[in-house]
């Protein structure tokens, strides 16, 4: 499953929301949507999930277009607003039943599906509570679970841990994991980048209405940073490794922090398994030796200017 954003464009009167984007991500990624607010996220994302048209432009689902072929697009895609709307009158499970309805299942199937969804939501205990009296975090489960009712191979997520309290947002960061590992294809906004950093492969940043930056999280780091970070932890003597990092090819300098030495090396996976071995081969015992994660926050401060439109 490959999604391309071609060229989109939206306007609305005088104010260009979308301004010529183009990426892509496919199945079993999980991509950060990333800018500002006002950024043009939102618009694009429900340009994606066919609830607005683009001026020029389109998205291509495995090459169907969600402009010419929305109602073919909507069966592959699961939207998760920013907000679920207040629901006096309906229970969790009568929610979700009735949008199984809506996609067409029927019968024992879609008893079984509503109950499958639940469960993988853990939504079971909170089943025939009514949607306005959900806490923030209970609400946006609700609303991911809507989305997953009909097995969408792709899902746009619109700040789903907006709001979220610690555990909400834990266990969010659990299911995203496990739907990426089931093959979907996730593109998800949030202003939280420590944790998206966590759980992506890729992001895309964008501040009033215009691509900046797209691409995996390794592309992104080596377009951003000349050298891989490396953490590395010894037993002990980090002193004396820190001194002995610095003579070694490749590594093009080294912080002493605390316990371990962070050290910039030029080079690739093959280097850096290279330097472990050189290292264990001088004496070094080391406990601990990985490259560190991108660090979506740094680039983001660095291709963004801060405005709005």
């Amino acid at each position: 499953m490959e999604i391309h954003i071609r060229n989109l464009v939206k306007h609305y009167t005088n104010t260009r929301a979308v301004n010529d984007i183009s990426f892509s991500f496919g199945s079993g990624q999980i991509f950060g949507f990333i800018g500002p607010n006002g950024a043009g996220k939102s618009t694009t994302m429900r340009i994606m999930a066919t609830l607005d048209e683009p001026t020029t432009g389109d998205v291509l689902i495995d090459g169907v277009s969600v402009v010419e072929y929305p109602e073919i697009s909507r069966k592959k895609i699961g939207y998760v607003p920013d907000s679920l709307p207040e629901h006096s009158d309906i229970s969790v499970h009568e929610y979700l039943d009735f949008f199984a309805r809506a996609y067409g299942l029927k019968g024992d199937k879609r008893r079984r599906v509503v109950q499958e969804i639940e469960e993988f939501t853990n939504l079971m205990g909170i089943r025939e509570k009514h949607i306005n009296a959900l806490s923030k975090g209970m609400k946006n489960r609700v609303s991911v679970a809507r989305a997953l009712v009909h097995d969408p191979p792709v899902l746009i997520m619109d700040e789903p841990a907006s709001g979220l309290d610690p555990r909400a947002r834990i266990e969010l960061r659990e299911l995203l994991k496990a739907l990426a590992g089931q093959g979907k294809a996730i593109l998800i906004s949030s202003h939280i980048l420590t944790e998206l950093s966590e759980i992506c492969s890729g992001a895309v940043f964008i501040e009033r209405g215009k691509l900046l930056r797209a691409g995996t999280l390794d592309k992104l780091l080596a377009d951003n940073e000349p050298y891989r970070t490396l953490v590395i932890r010894p037993i002990s003597g980090v002193a004396a490794l820190y001194k002995h990092l610095l003579l070694q090819p490749n590594v093009k300098g080294a912080r002493l922090v605390e316990d371990h030495v962070e050290v910039n090396l030029e080079g690739n996976d093959q280097h850096s398994a290279d330097l472990l071995i050189a290292l264990v081969k001088d004496g070094f015992r080391i406990i601990e030796f990985h490259s560190q994660k991108a660090n979506l926050e740094k680039i983001f401060m660095t291709v963004t200017r801060g405005e709005v439109q």
